[in-house]
């Protein structure tokens, strides 16, 4: 919820950059800013200074030693990669938390992260072992653990490093009073300086500097414990009729053993019910919860786990708790459960209304766990005195609370009510003996009570610590101590209100376009790496860098759109470079918790641009690809063989810069319009009628119909032995070319005159199928927002959709198809219209593996694009083409266009369609 400019931004390679960087910004009094993902809730990682990104470069695994049970990492390293290396070994990094495909290490020791299973595996601090740092003079040291003589010798130095084992051995006895005034305080705390660890422990510096935001060292390499991996899991989750009911399982819960222990409320179960993509977990329980509990339970064998389950639903049974429970043991009834129980930030993030937004100043506060139930109800009270609504969830077995308040932060009397509920919570929290922050550290929201929450003696301490360690004051100032108001720097208020934009989309669910780039809430689900799975977002997998994410896109849009002439930044040169690597996968529209539609966003921007610069060759070559793809049919063989010799090619990428290495596609005579205007009727399989299923327009697209017609074929003759009766569609076109191009004005023209051709026949009940996922997602998804809705939309789907019911009811009788099929489905596929039907179609055939490999690359005319050319296929070379070639027996199905060229130009597999599978299947 804040925002601060930079003073600019540093990509290290190695610990010398950091140390030179820290080193000339000292020399210039300029502030240094360490971050991983950025994703810091409370403003830890926003500031006026130099900004140290670690997540490019400095992001490997240096060492993993399985017998040691450690690993030495960079700070750029995200947790989930680390899982993976560690998880061949039967290890991985304890503290789980729910952003755990793209939370660094450094940022996880910044804040001294966690998750739901802390009351078993603690936190950060606890799996630390030891820092390499750079200190605020730009010396490098190495921090841990060390002896009473260690310390003696260290502190003799005449160095930044020596004054600090010199002097903080004082401070801490200095602060020893207040600190046992705290022993009382819970122990899940993730706020202000460790000095507790140092006054109660060993002297480790390593731990000591854990949570301290970058405030007193950057770190440049970790050496962190690894935990070996529960083998066998189970888990139970409790219906109950509301939430201080469910709270109250919490104790039994504990006392059989459950390792991690999650609530979340009604608020948000009845955003999950609401929700497209969540609406469908709820088939895995019973009757209507309003709150639910998640109880895990470890095990070495399955019936081990599983018996520490039956324990926990037997005490509740004999305890009244509750009125159902679930039980799940195998990965299939974990995982639907898992995906709801983690729903809970994504779901607040997106129910905001207008400018209103779920805003984290009182996350994280946590109690003891046998005050929970009532320091909830307490905590409800206070929102419900100053009119805020807010859903709760959090970590029950650790007192941990996650309370995000919808709130209009661009209204003054909204910002000093938050003031006023982050000050009755903190005294609330504290009135319990707990934390006003246990799990995402201080920031600008919460540093500046750390006066009140730990003592003037221990923040005294504490301000002589950020001194000693930092007397120059350039460590990310401003967090821990010495804090603005936690009402300085808010994001909000210092977006100017949006001057009105005319747009091609309609933007106005969202109050224009600029709200529709402000959904991004700024979590960074789009800078997962390419090993976390999913397709959101493929430049940014690529590159990593932040520029190209999706949440770099929407600040940027966001940024241009908040100018007094937001039409004139709109075609600024600049902000097309940064729209520049977005593949229009739509893959944000699916993934992304707010479901930013940035495909859509970059075809308006795109738009904007023509108008103000004018439309280059190759745009228009691209928007033409239907015209062209028809004259290339009319002309074949001879347009294949003229635009194939090496000059040929040359003088393209030279005037329309389309790369001489992508391979053109190969236009056929025979194509599906003169098939279809000579073709006979197919039999209609025994028993059936022919046309008795009803009537289906069949959209024939420009690659169906002049360059893979026999997918085409495929799908008229499946269609009608089923039992449709089929019309072939040739004269529209949806203007899918047009939309990705940024040809607005003629994709307007081209979706009236497809509505206006095909919406009396979707009146009456007709069809409108395609086999291109990227047209019919275009009818679907774009034609509403362009024209307006229409029966056309709500009647388009894919081929796929209707054959499997013929397939299911048995009308449709294929024999076996190959043994193994590699699945690969379109990314428009995914986020608009689905994958179940393609692949149940495939099951019917055979054993089919649905790849996780992100988008491939192609995106249409991107990889034919010379300066897209190598991107392209490093996006197809992260996991597409390695999991084909990994799998040299199995048949290649890809639903897409421009996933077939590109799997055969970047493996040399010829993929096919699902419908050509089935054909062979049913017909062969």
């Amino acid at each position: 919820m804040y925002r601060v400019r930079p003073v600019g931004v540093v990509f290290p390679r190695h610990a010398e950059d950091v140390a030179t960087t820290v080193r000339l910004c000292r020399e210039a009094g300029v502030a240094v800013l360490p971050r991983g993902a950025g994703t810091s809730h409370c403003g830890q990682t926003v500031g006026e200074a130099v900004v140290l990104d670690f997540s490019k470069h400095m992001n490997r695994i240096l060492e993993l030693d399985p017998e040691r049970r450690v690993a030495r990492v960079q700070p750029g390293l995200v947790q989930d990669e680390l899982n993976l290396a560690a998880g061949a070994h039967g290890m991985f990094f304890a503290p789980d938390t729910s952003t755990s495909n793209r939370a660094t290490l450094g940022g996880m020791i910044g804040n001294n992260s966690c998750g739901s299973r802390s009351a078993r595996y603690g936190m950060t601090i606890d799996h630390v072992e030891r820092l390499d740092v750079v200190l605020s003079d730009g010396t490098p040291a190495s921090l841990g653990e060390i002896s009473a003589a260690e310390l003696a010798e260290k502190s003799t130095a005449d160095t930044l490093e020596g004054r600090i084992h010199r002097a903080l051995p004082g401070i801490v006895d200095t602060a020893r009073p207040g600190l046992a005034e705290q022993t009382q305080q819970f122990w899940r705390r993730a706020g202000g300086y460790r000095l507790d660890r140092l006054a109660d422990g060993p002297f480790d510096l390593a731990k000591f500097v854990v949570g301290a935001e970058g405030t007193l060292v950057t770190v440049t390499e970790a050496l962190v414990r690894l935990t070996p991996k529960p083998k066998a899991t189970a888990m139970v989750v409790g219906h109950f009729h509301s939430t201080p009911a469910c709270i109250a399982g919490t104790e039994a819960a504990m006392r059989t053993g459950a390792a991690g222990i999650e609530v979340v409320d009604n608020f948000i179960l009845d955003l999950a019910r609401r929700s497209p993509q969540h609406a469908h977990l709820f088939s895995a329980l019973e009757g209507d919860p309003r709150a639910l509990m998640f109880a895990e339970f470890y095990g070495d064998t399955a019936d081990e786990a599983r018996a520490g389950a039956e324990q926990l639903v037997a005490a509740w049974r004999s305890e009244g708790h509750g009125y159902a429970t679930r039980l799940a043991v195998t990965d299939a009834e974990l995982a639907p459960l898992r995906a709801l129980r983690k729903s809970g930030l994504g779901l607040l993030m997106a129910a905001g209304r207008s400018t209103e937004r779920s805003v984290a100043f009182v996350e994280d506060t946590a109690v003891s766990p046998e005050h929970l139930a009532e320091y909830t109800q307490r905590f409800a009270q206070i929102l419900d005195d100053h009119g805020l609504r807010a859903g709760f969830y959090g970590h029950a077995s650790a007192g941990c609370l996650h309370v995000r308040p919808f709130m209009d932060l661009t209204k003054p009397d909204q910002v000093a009510t938050m003031r006023k509920v982050a000050e009755e919570v903190c005294d609330l929290a504290l009135s319990y003996g707990g934390v006003n922050s246990s799990e995402h550290g201080d920031g600008y929201a919460r540093s500046e009570f750390n006066r009140k929450i730990f003592g003037d003696t221990v923040y005294e301490a504490m301000r002589e610590v950020k001194a000693l360690f930092d007397p120059d004051g350039i460590m990310n100032p401003g967090k821990i101590v010495d804090a603005p108001p936690m009402t300085e720097n808010l994001r909000e208020p210092t977006i100017p209100v949006a001057a009105p934009v005319d747009t091609h989309f309609d933007f106005s669910r969202y109050g224009g376009m600029r709200g529709e780039a402000e959904r991004c809430q700024r979590i960074g689900a789009c800078r997962k790496p390419e090993t976390s799975g999913g397709a959101m977002c493929p430049s940014f997998m690529a590159t990593r860098d932040e520029e190209h994410s999706t949440r770099g896109r929407a600040n940027a849009l966001v940024m241009a759109l908040s100018e007094p002439d937001p039409r004139a930044a709109l075609g600024g040169d600049r902000l097309k470079e940064v729209l520049d690597l977005c593949l229009e996968c739509k893959a944000c529209q699916h993934e992304c918790p707010m479901s930013v539609d940035m495909a859509t966003l970059k075809s308006e921007a795109l738009a904007h641009h023509h108008e103000q610069h004018g439309t280059d060759l190759r745009t228009r070559i691209f928007g033409a690809t239907r015209m062209l793809y028809r004259l290339g049919a009319m002309a074949a063989p001879l347009s294949n063989l003229l635009a194939r010799p090496k000059p040929v090619r040359a003088l393209l990428q030279r005037i329309a810069g389309i790369d001489s290495r992508r391979p053109l596609p190969t236009f056929r005579r025979d194509d599906l319009l003169r098939w279809d205007r000579s073709r006979p009727a197919t039999p209609p399989a025994p028993g059936v009628t022919p046309g008795e299923r009803g009537d289906v327009v069949f959209l024939a697209d420009s690659f169906t119909s002049h360059t893979e017609p026999a997918i085409g074929r495929a799908a008229i003759r499946l269609l009608e032995h089923a039992g449709w009766r089929v019309r072939v569609e040739s004269q529209v076109c949806c203007a899918r070319p047009q939309i990705s191009t940024g040809l607005l004005p003629r994709a307007e023209e081209l979706a009236r005159e497809l509505i206006a051709k095909l919406g009396p026949e979707a009146e009456r009940g007709a069809r409108i199928v395609g086999c291109e996922p990227s047209c019919v997602s275009t009818l679907r998804d774009e034609h509403p927002k362009l024209v307006g809705a229409s029966r056309v939309a709500d009647s388009a789907s894919l081929v796929e959709d209707l054959l499997v019911e013929a397939l299911d009811d048995g009308t449709l009788t294929p024999h076996r198809g190959p043994a193994e099929v590699l699945f690969h489905a379109h990314c428009h596929q995914k986020a608009v219209l689905g994958t179940t039907s393609s692949a149940r179609l495939l099951r019917h055939l055979s054993d089919v593996d649905e790849l996780d490999a992100g988008c491939c690359g192609m995106a249409g005319s991107f990889g034919f694009e010379t300066e897209h050319y190598e991107m392209s296929m490093r996006i197809g070379g992260q996991r597409l083409f390695p999991a084909i070639e990994a799998a040299p027996q199995a048949a290649v199905a890809a639903t897409g266009v421009s996933c077939r060229q590109q799997v055969a130009h970047g493996t040399g597999r010829e993929a096919k369609h699902p419908l050509e599978l089935l054909h062979d299947a049913v017909f062969g």
